[in-house]
């Protein structure tokens, strides 16, 4: 962690505890939620250090995170937590504090993931996996990569060649055009 971390006075934490409805101040670093995670290897901090940066209100810090993009939302860390905090949920409302605020992210890649999941979700109601996928690779120009995995998942049904249809997708597309409202107001 970094030593220059200042103490915000406790707005972060109260506005982390606002909108993901736990109580990130419970969190007394038994780093349980750590060694659940399965894409804590790969982050910058740990579960259990986002958890302390949001305690002592290291907003840049905690914002700026590549973690918090790369947190899966598997919810290992949340069932782990012995003091029952979401903490996937805090994670979400990191992501969403991130992003209000216009933090540049860590990584462009994850910017492209994010575009191309909110993509399909847009046009079909919810993830069509391989458009997803289609899309994020020809954006990020990482053609080849994980294509070994493509038929082993089809033959096991993980990935449906055509998009599911499902009731509401109006309804869907409304959130994201108030949504996209929303964001033009000053």
């Amino acid at each position: 962690m970094n030593d220059t971390i200042q103490w915000s006075g406790g707005s972060l934490l109260a506005e982390v505890r606002r909108r993901s409805g736990t109580e990130v101040g419970a969190c007394f670093q038994c780093h349980k939620c750590s060694t659940g995670c399965p894409v804590g290897p790969d982050a910058d901090f740990l579960p259990s250090q986002i958890m302390r940066l949001v305690q002592l209100g290291a907003e840049d810090e905690a914002l700026g995170s590549r973690a918090i993009w790369l947190c899966a939302s598997c919810e290992a860390c949340t069932a782990r937590c012995p003091m029952a905090i979401d903490i996937a949920g805090v994670m979400d409302a990191l992501r969403i504090m991130a992003i209000d605020r216009r933090i540049a992210l860590p990584d462009a890649r994850a910017r492209r993931f994010h575009h191309c999941f909110l993509g399909s979700v847009r046009r079909h109601g919810r993830v069509y996996e391989v458009g997803l996928m289609t899309a994020y690779k020809l954006r990020t120009f990482d053609l080849l990569s994980d294509m070994d995995k493509v038929p082993k998942m089809l033959a096991q049904g993980k990935l449906a060649v055509l998009p599911k249809r499902i009731g509401g997708v109006g309804e869907i597309r409304e959130i994201f055009r108030r949504a996209d409202e929303e964001d033009r107001k000053p």
